[in-house]
């Protein structure tokens, strides 16, 4: 799996998560349940991640999208 967006921000990840299950790319959005451990105040980030073999394609999705400046570097460059 590789990481594309790590953020505090809920209505991000769940913009980019619906962006990208909308195009048939796989994603699993990491450290979603930790809420319950935080009581929901934001302090630890939500991770973005999909399969290696779909991260071209979802990247290119989301710099289409405007989340270019969101994205973390491409571990594979």
């Amino acid at each position: 799996m590789i990481e594309l967006i790590r953020t505090n921000d809920l209505v991000l990840i769940g913009f980019a998560e619906s962006l990208l299950t909308g195009a048939d790319i796989p994603v699993l959005v990491a450290d979603n349940h930790i809420s319950v451990m935080e009581g929901m105040i934001g302090a630890f980030p939500r991770r973005l991640l999909v399969p290696e073999d779909h991260a071209r394609q979802a990247r290119r999705l989301l710099v289409e999208a405007g989340l270019a400046h969101e994205l973390r570097d491409d571990p594979r460059s």
